[in-house]
This record gives C-alpha cells, structure tokens and sequence, in this order.
C-alpha cells in the first residue's frame, strides 16, 4: 500500500523519468496556451479587430480582460490531460493514480468537499467582517458594478472555464509535482512544502502578505493531497476560493485589482487562514468518519521489490508458495470466461 506522493514508485520510479514526466507537462502546457492564444486572436481578429489591438487584449499588461482570462484558464486546465499523459506514457501506469490512490476521481467526496467549502466560506465571512479592511487591491466599494457586455464575457469565462483552471492548478502542483518529488524523496513533509513553494512562486511578483497568503494555501491543500489520499479535497477548495474571488470582483470591484492584488496588509492572513484551517479541520473530520482511503496504488514491480535475503534466488527471493485461487475476474468480452485479476487496481473505493 502506498500513499499518494508515493504512487509514482509502482512506475518507473527514476529520477531520469521524473524529469522527463515534469519536462513533458510543461511543454503540453506551453503548446497548448499558444495553440489557445492563436485560436482566440485569431476569433478577435475576425470578429473586427485589429491584429495589434487583439495581440494586446490577450498580453494582461495594462488591463485584464475576458480574452486573456480565458487564456490563462485554458492553460491550465491543459495541464489535466498533460498530468494524464505523464502518469501513463511516462511512468507506465494507469492514469487514473494521478487522481488518487483508488485509481480515479471519487466524484461523490468531491462533492461533499465542495459543500464543506461553503462552510469555511461563511467563517471566512464572518472572520473578515471583525477584522480592520484587509488592503489586497481589490478596492470593494460596497455598489454593484452595471451590467455591461464585458461583464457578460468575463461571467462566461468565471462559470465555463475557472472550474477547470482552478483543478488543473491542482492536477499540477498538488498532483504530478507531489508525486514527483514523493518519487525521489520519500518525506511528506518535503513532497507538501516544495510543491506550495512552486505554486506562490508561479503567481509572480508579489507583496509578501500575499506570497504567503498563497503559501499558505498551497500547504494546507497539499497537506489535504496526503490526508485524503487524493486531490478532490485541494480541487474543491481552489474551485471556490477563485469562483468567490472572480465573482467578487465582477460584482464589486474589476478584474485586474482581483488578478493581480498590491497593497496586501498583514491583516488578510488571519482571514484567509481561518478558511483554509476551518476547511482543513472539517474535512479531515468527515474523511475520517466515511473511511475514505488514505493509501493505494498499484502493486510494484518485481523489480521494484526489495531484495530477499543473501543466498536466496532473484532479487526477491524464492518465490511463495501458491495460496488459494483469488476471486474471479470480470467477465471476458462476447460472453467468453472471466479474466484474470488486474494488478493495477487499487482498493475498493469507499465514496
């Protein structure tokens, strides 16, 4: 049984392919924001604008608009099927281990995950509401901004795509880079912190509260990856930690302020540490409560066994002695005999 940092040991667990895995999901990455940045200058372009003009709405240099939201978003939901790829051409194994240690998603606790967000949410809420103004750059003045057509693009892409970019974050940084480091240092501590690491760094220049704001953030997700063996619980909280952020900003204040938050104070720790904590507790309360499955993963390779005592035969020993016939597999194809048991499959998923 393996946790889920260690997944990747089943595989081919080298260094070399550790880096050829990271290397790989960084170019599919970086192909598939240019292919996404083509296509939509490309829309501009034709629906009226100039080539310089469209070029400049997809750059977020001076202002955020609903083009290059879209761009980002769609950058990093490519990283869910680059992560994908990885884990099975790569690494030789199903893909479903870069979603957990029962081989899948568990839509059912992802779901409940989503429900316990709303839950630090209203702590969250109620947090900020005692606090001095937390000063992030997102100045909420308190009137709902009108209704525009910008608006309406920039709602479209918060509903349609950040769903997607806020997990692809997560299959990213929480998924494959938790695992590839698991790979080459078993530490949990060290698979948690290097990952979140990552993940401010990737946020760009940044005022210190915010950097570790989003440490912060990063920690407590990781931690979660580890504590519920996989990462429906970290996706759930980046899904509405972002759908809240964008929305917020669309109602009240603007999109660039949201995308790009200065001024940050000290002040806005405590508030969104309240969300991540009273998020972190309730789960690791329920997943305990339901039996979800902290440890899996697929039966290692004889290679990868350790080896049997001096003198003995291979690397792991005689083999055992045959023990009774297991169940039997699923039926075969056209009505034929079962098959035999696959090693590749994990525990029984217990949500």
């Amino acid at each position: 049984m393996l946790a889920y940092h260690r997944l990747l040991t089943a595989g081919r667990p080298s260094r070399w392919w550790v880096l050829l895995g990271v290397v790989m999901v960084g170019v599919i990455f970086l192909v598939a924001q240019t292919a996404a940045a083509g296509v939509i200058a490309a829309g501009l372009i034709l629906g009226g604008l100039p080539p310089d003009v469209a070029l400049d709405r997809l750059s977020g240099t001076d202002e955020i608009t609903p083009s290059f939201l879209a761009l980002v978003n769609i950058g990093w939901a490519a990283a869910i099927p680059a992560v994908v790829l990885a884990v099975w051409l790569v690494h030789g194994l199903h893909p479903g281990w870069a979603a957990s240690v029962v081989r899948r998603v568990r839509w059912g606790w992802l779901a409940t995950c989503l429900g316990l967000s709303v839950v630090a949410l209203v702590a969250t809420l109620v947090v900020s509401a005692v606090l001095p103004a937390q000063g992030n750059g997102a100045e909420i003045t308190g009137e709902l901004n009108s209704w525009s057509r910008t608006m309406r693009d920039f709602l479209l892409v918060v509903v349609l795509l950040t769903p997607l970019q806020a997990a692809g974050e997560e299959f990213a940084f929480r998924g494959y880079l938790t695992q590839a480091v698991g790979t080459l240092i078993p530490s949990r501590v060290v698979a948690v912190v290097v990952p979140a690491l990552l993940f401010a760094l990737a946020h760009g220049a940044q005022d210190p509260p915010v950097f570790v704001d989003r440490f912060a953030f990063g920690l407590v997700a990781g931690f979660l990856v580890l504590a519920t063996g996989g990462l429906e619980a970290g996706i759930a909280m980046h899904v509405l930690n972002n759908l809240l952020a964008f929305g917020m900003a669309l109602a009240f204040s603007d999109m660039t302020t949201a995308m790009n938050p200065t001024g940050g104070t000290w002040w806005s720790l405590p508030v969104t540490l309240t969300q991540s904590l009273v998020y972190l507790g309730v789960v690791l309360w329920v997943a305990r409560r339901a039996g979800i499955a902290t440890e899996g993963g697929p039966t290692p390779s004889a290679g990868q066994r350790p080896p049997g005592p001096p003198g003995t035969q291979g690397p792991s020993g005689p083999p055992p002695p045959p023990g009774p016939p297991g169940p039997p597999g699923p039926p075969g194809p056209w009505g034929g005999p079962p098959g035999p048991p696959s090693e590749l499959v994990g525990p029984d998923p217990r949500v």
